[in-house]
């Protein structure tokens, strides 16, 4: 599918990023593989998949970066994407921000350590949009891979509000902090937090 339903303004894809500093990004990952490894493995995942995902002219790719100023300046990431501080706060707080400053029209967020996000199952949730107010990519831990709002003008005042992060419950505890806004799925993907996910 086509993500032109024609919207007002150019969609916003944003990839979440940490820098890839061992013991710092992927520790579930580098207590079974080792920290380093676990580092080099995340910085050449996000690598690939920020150059994937930012060819796509059907969208506007946007690096939230973490931490914040080192983030800013880092030269991990390609220098011609856009990049936008995550801020403090959980998972959550994090997310709600980039979907409050974010510019009118719909949005995506997505983690850089999912190998499987192709540019055709971005465009497929930016489609789903079309006649959804938000949209979820499941994850089989019971997470989510990707979400999406069609209108960052109405945002949920109380979203991602209580979720149990890393649980089986993330995703059910998510969808309850919607309230009223018709939610459409699409495809299950697996991010790597373990060595048996890799």
């Amino acid at each position: 599918p086509h993500s032109g339903r024609l919207f007002r303004v150019k969609p916003q894809l944003y990839i979440m990023v940490k820098e890839p500093h061992p013991g710092r990004v992927k520790t579930r990952l580098g207590r079974d593989l080792g920290h380093i490894q676990a580092a080099w493995w995340f910085r050449h995942q996000a690598r690939r998949l920020i150059a994937r995902l930012s060819r796509d002219l059907r969208w506007q790719t946007v690096l939230a970066v973490s931490p914040d100023v080192e983030g800013l300046e880092s030269r991990v990431w390609p220098a011609h994407v856009t990049r936008q501080p995550q801020g403090a706060g959980d998972l959550g707080d994090r997310m709600a921000r980039i979907f409050r400053s974010a510019s009118a029209g719909p949005v995506l967020i997505v983690g850089a350590d999912i190998p499987d996000i192709k540019p055709a199952l971005i465009a497929k949730a930016f489609w789903a949009l079309g006649d959804h107010d938000a949209v979820v990519g499941p994850a089989p831990d019971g997470g989510f891979w990707l979400i999406g709002l069609k209108n960052t003008r109405a945002v949920p005042s109380q979203i991602f509000a209580n979720v149990s992060w890393s649980t089986e419950r993330a995703l059910e505890d998510t969808l309850a902090t919607f309230g009223s806004l018709r939610v459409a799925r699409i495809d299950v993907l697996r991010d790597i937090d373990t060595i048996d996910d890799l």
